[in-house]
């Protein structure tokens, strides 16, 4: 049974693979629950519940609707911008949370906008972490000119306000870079977010966090952002389980939540269990957040995420000024769709806080 496991795994990651790399139709799984988001664009998801958001709450209104489709990023947004951010190398100290827990140093690479000061202290901006997906590094949403180039675009049009952007990493100088090691890294990366990311990144930049200690980063939860692509999407919904006292938005994107369970065994239902009841637990309704959830119509692993978004709009708690799926029609599992999924998905963050 096991080495029977282990075959389909494998062959799901080649699909995977070779989607990502080489744009291919390939659709792991068969569809979860409801057909309706296996449909082309023929028209929106269909959702029976599916209000403008901010209709039915006293938060502020998101403007769109709860399930939908991603607009394409306009040609001009991957241009190089007239008004350009920097980006810099950031090395800090952290612990190996997997094995032993000895000092390690860690990489991130952080994107600061067009006019930031280091020097000016009053000014400060909202914070954006983003994590990559399996075999991935820092800085690796940097490497690809046009994702950069959006991020400048939409602050020089005004579509975001100036925003640092960190692009960080769960391996480190310890791990290895298979999926079992992989989500043994990522389980944990909560704890270097918590203790060693965060602090290193807001002790030096501009944040709305007044210091770097755990009662200021809470203070300024309105201020920050988590998302992340495939792993790092499960990243994301981890995050959301650990750290909703340190982030307001989060941006999974192609992917579900593995608090429990793991790849082929998602448990839809006890995750969204455990998400509701935490919700209610600390009162977040009150205290806000909002996920933008997003994946592709041709995406190789997108049953995961159409299960998992099946589950959470069957459930009144998950209104849509707090919770919204939407997909990008045709799209694969690649950086392509996620450049789609940042640049719809930025704009309706950081409102509450504005």
């Amino acid at each position: 049974m096991k080495q029977r496991i282990a075959i389909c795994l494998i062959f799901a990651l080649l699909l995977t693979f070779l989607c990502a790399c080489n744009g291919g139709s390939a659709d792991h799984g068969a569809s979860v629950g409801r057909t309706s988001f296996e449909s082309g664009k023929g028209g929106e998801p269909e959702n029976n519940n599916t209000p403008v958001a901010g209709e039915e709450s006293g938060d502020i209104d998101m403007g769109i609707k709860q399930t939908g489709w991603t607009e394409a990023v306009p040609a001009k947004y991957t241009q190089t911008a007239a008004e350009q951010g920097t980006v810099v190398r950031l090395d800090y100290e952290s612990e190996d949370y997997v094995r032993d827990g000895s000092p390690i140093t860690k990489t991130a690479y952080v994107y600061t906008p067009y006019g930031y000061n280091e020097d000016d202290a009053e000014t400060r901006y909202n914070i954006l972490y983003l994590m990559h997906g399996w075999g991935g590094h820092a800085g690796e949403y940097f490497d690809f000119t046009a994702t950069k180039n959006m991020f400048d675009n939409l602050i020089a049009n005004g579509d975001i306000p100036p925003i640092i952007i960190v692009s960080a990493t769960f391996y480190n100088e310890n791990s290895s870079t298979d999926f079992s090691s992989s989500i043994e890294e990522f389980r944990v990366f909560h704890q270097d977010f918590e203790n060693h990311l965060m602090p290193a990144v807001e002790g030096r930049f501009h944040t709305y966090a007044a210091s770097a200690t755990p009662e200021d980063l809470k203070a300024s939860r309105d201020h920050r952002a988590f998302g992340g692509f495939s792993l790092g999407s499960v990243t994301t919904w981890l995050q959301f389980c650990y750290d909703y006292d340190y982030i307001h938005y989060f941006l999974p994107m192609s992917g579900s939540c593995w608090y429990y369970g793991t790849y082929g065994d998602f448990r839809f239902e006890d995750n969204v269990d455990f998400i509701e009841q935490l919700v209610k637990d600390e009162n977040l309704d009150e205290r806000g957040y909002f996920i933008y959830h997003a994946v592709g119509t041709e995406d190789a692993v997108k049953s995961q995420s159409i299960g998992m978004a099946e589950e959470m709009l069957s459930r009144d708690i998950f209104t849509p000024d707090h919770y919204v799926f939407y997909q990008k029609d045709g799209g694969y599992h690649d950086m392509g769709a996620v450049q789609e999924y940042l640049y719809n998905a930025l704009p309706l963050f950081f409102q509450d806080a504005e």
